[in-house]
């Protein structure tokens, strides 16, 4: 018989990058400790690039001077994968769980990742596969509808996936994303001819797979959580 597992999942609207940064440690920290139980925070971020821990800075095609005049940041973070673009309009969701505790290993839980996108695209009819060799991500056909970027530390992760609804696309002119070049971005927008629900449904469907596909069977809803209460301390 299946243990139930319970997960948290925080929905957060828009939150500035180096904000969701400084939970996640802080969460990591506690779901080491077992102050927590696992966690999805589900948010979005203003206009901001993250390069991983490769440093592919090249890979920035403009200098990094310029992006105030686009309106974007850019932050170095430590998860795997080249650079990428996080903006409104992408549903994004940062898992805090143990893989030790579910069994999974790293190429499994990346593979349960992309499942969770591809998932989510067929509900509105479009085919998304996982990327071949060196395609990091999910695509549909040789165009980029979502991106993975994670770090796991003792067994606990971070970081996560993004999945691209409407996102402005001339913001990925500026990189070469994900370190493919010659490749195309889309998005669910530009993939369907379907009357898309609001962005808070597609948010909540991308749960909802995530969810199924890691066999989680109690689920615990936040809304309005503080990102970092004034004793410093994730809530």
């Amino acid at each position: 018989m299946r243990v139930p597992r319970s997960l948290e999942v925080w929905k957060m609207g828009t939150v500035n990058y180096l904000d969701a940064l400084k939970l996640q440690d802080k969460l990591v920290s506690h779901r080491k400790t077992h102050k927590i139980s696992d966690t999805v925070l589900s948010l979005q971020h203003p206009p901001t690039y993250t390069l991983g821990k490769r440093r592919t800075d090249h890979n920035l095609l403009v200098p990094e001077s310029d992006l105030k005049t686009i309106g974007a940041e850019l932050h170095y973070t430590q998860r795997g994968g080249d650079i990428t673009f996080h903006g409104p309009h992408q549903a994004i969701l940062y898992p805090i769980i143990s893989l030790r505790d579910i069994g999974l290993g790293a190429r499994n839980y990346v593979e349960k990742l992309e499942l969770t996108m591809i998932e989510l695209a067929s509900l509105y009819g479009v085919k998304a596969r996982a990327g071949g060799v060196g395609e990091t991500g999910v695509w549909v056909g040789e165009r980029k509808i979502g991106a993975i970027g994670v770090r796991i530390s003792s067994g606990i992760t971070s970081h996560g996936l993004a999945f691209n609804i409407d996102p402005d696309l001339n913001y990925f002119k500026h990189i070469v994303p994900c370190g493919i070049a010659d490749k195309e971005v889309t998005s669910l927008r530009r993939e369907t001819d379907l009357v898309l629900p609001t962005e808070e449904v597609i948010h909540e469907q991308l749960i909802s797979c995530f969810v199924r596909l890691f066999a989680f069977s109690d689920l615990i809803w936040k809304e309005d959580t503080p990102i970092l209460p004034d004793n410093g301390e994730a809530e």
